[in-house]
């Protein structure tokens, strides 16, 4: 366990939506990309995206998080509708995006990179306990971000939404183009963050890395939720699946 860590609720799944996504459309210009959109995930709860390339599992999280350009339906997240919400509002309420590309400034070191988002709620976690989850930012910290590796550069991204204080962190492929110790690195410190009470969605192609770390998975194709599917249902949905991914 991390030692130390501020509260952001009860360990475990309390059962009580935290995020309810219910007839959610979206659209970049004049495509329509989301068609009518329904999830759910539970305080504590680690679920997952699914789907091949272009399903529309991304675009969720951009809608989720305010920043696709149009999106008509209904986001509740922790009682409030947040449909008509900015971005910003939407970070302020509690939700942190960390987006595939990692969007770490290159000019700038670990140390500021980590330290440029402000804390909106109480909860974020210290650099101590940050640098427990990764030690090796620790070791780098006047390094910049050109000087990272890809691993590094994740568990900076994800580092840096840590503090926000956020109580829904949004997950874009975080193991994209990582080593395989890397990737057991980031499984396991996701672990630990829905042990102390983190609310995680995750978007991710690695479908035995999502299986390691999820509790549900809902199955996203042409920008509809078309399945769900319980972690301990895999092994007698698993044709199912590949169908699904293609795989």
């Amino acid at each position: 366990m991390i030692e130390a860590l501020a509260p952001v609720g009860s360990a475990g799944v309390t059962g009580k939506p935290l995020l309810k996504v219910a007839d959610l459309h979206g659209w970049y210009g004049e495509s329509h990309v989301l068609h009518g959109v329904d999830l759910e995930v539970a305080a504590g709860e680690v679920v997952t995206l699914l789907g091949r390339n272009g399903a529309g599992k991304t675009t969720t999280l951009k809608a989720v998080m305010g920043i696709l350009p149009k999106r008509r339906g209904s986001i509740v997240f922790d009682g409030r509708e947040t449909i008509s919400l900015p971005s910003r509002a939407i970070a302020r309420a509690g939700i942190a995006l960390c987006p595939e590309e990692r969007a770490i400034f290159s000019s700038l070191s670990v140390e500021e990179n980590l330290m440029l988002p402000p804390q909106v709620l109480p909860g974020g976690l210290s650099r101590e306990q940050i640098f427990e989850l990764f030690p090796n930012l620790a070791e780098r910290l006047s390094s910049q971000g050109t000087k990272l590796s890809g691993g590094e550069q994740q568990m900076l991204a994800i580092a840096r939404i840590l503090r926000t204080g956020a109580k829904l962190l949004l997950l874009d492929e975080p193991t994209e183009g990582l080593a395989p110790v890397i990737v057991q690195h980031i499984g396991r410190t996701i672990s630990r963050l829905k042990q102390e009470g983190f609310t995680i969605v995750l978007v991710e192609q690695n479908f035995r890395f999502a299986a390691s770390v999820a509790d549900r998975h809902y199955v996203v194709e042409q920008g509809r939720v078309v399945d769900m599917i319980h972690n301990d249902e895999l092994d007698e949905n698993i044709d199912k699946l590949h169908a699904y991914l293609g795989v």
